[in-house]
């Protein structure tokens, strides 16, 4: 299995457009950029697929040598996205991929309910390009083109804040991606709520494990930005939390994702650093190839 992590910052990015915060601040002047939360996985290195669209989608593509397009004029790699929430930052993207020939999609009830009425992108997308949605079930797997096999586990009910009411609570997921061939194994939960006994399970056996690492600590928003925002509140899992799970669940590969501007990991010089290092993890960066 072939994993490139195409962007590793919470929405808006680092630094954000419109914000002189500290991290902002610090990230402009030492030229770092991260593009906001999204995957590209292949069990066979010809059939790829994304685990959410960013805003950034364009971007990303581009910087990936083995997402190009060719030999054909209009052949592509890309054989299409799973969801791992409604969210803006996970799904914007998609209206990138107008363009493609066919595409499928795979999401929840609940995330294609809001894809469907509040934030049209299903009926917007069939204007332009054939798109097949699938409806994922948690703990039922499916199977992709290059010998993968994927399960969703349910993670968290929080709705985005545009969506209307809909029965369900897997409004959040991760997947368990499987490589049939190799035996391979890949956790990708960017968004996490809470350490739960589902999440222990999916985790054992893994090879490598990309979890939510939007806030260190509970309480970033308060001290950084003045808001009083605790993580707990936002739907995330401070990762200050979820570093003790992780000697629990040992052997698997542990990076973070999805990192706010108010995280001090984005700073290469960030003291936080080390208490990673000594639960044997570390930060997911853009680009970042791992080759299960």
């Amino acid at each position: 299995m072939r994993v490139r992590v195409l962007g590793t910052a919470a929405g808006g990015g680092l630094p954000q457009w419109n914000c002189a915060c500290d991290g902002c601040r610090q990230a402009r002047a030492a030229g770092v950029d991260r593009t906001q939360d999204c995957l590209a996985v292949s069990g066979d290195g010809r059939a790829w697929y994304l685990v959410n669209a960013s805003p950034d989608l364009r971007t990303q593509l581009l910087r990936t040598p083995e997402l190009a397009p060719g030999p054909g004029r209009r052949d592509t790699p890309l054989r299409g996205v799973l969801f791992t929430s409604a969210e803006l930052d996970h799904t914007f993207g998609l209206l990138s991929l107008r363009e493609a020939g066919q595409l499928t999609v795979h999401a929840t009830a609940p995330v294609r309910h809001a894809l469907r009425g509040a934030f049209p992108l299903e009926p917007v997308l069939a204007r332009y390009t054939r798109t097949r949605w699938e409806t994922v079930v948690c703990g039922q797997a499916i199977p992709l083109d290059g010998g993968l096999s994927v399960t969703a586990i349910r993670l968290s009910e929080k709705s985005p804040r545009y969506a209307e009411p809909h029965a369900g609570d897997d409004w959040v997921i991760g997947y368990r991606i499987d490589d049939v061939h190799s035996g391979s194994t890949l956790l990708y939960a960017p968004c996490l709520a809470a350490w739960t006994d589902t999440l222990s399970t999916a985790v054992r056996d893994a090879d490598a494990v990309i979890l939510d690492g939007t806030f260190y600590g509970c309480d970033e928003m308060a001290t950084r930005t003045g808001l009083d925002r605790p993580a707990a509140g936002m739907g995330h899992l401070p990762i200050r939390d979820s570093l003790p799970h992780l000697a629990a669940h040992a052997g698997p590969r542990y990076l973070y994702t999805h990192l706010n501007n108010t995280n001090p990991l984005t700073h290469p010089d960030a003291p936080q650093h080390a208490a990673l290092a000594e639960a044997g993890a570390a930060v997911a960066t853009d680009g970042q190839l791992l080759s299960l």
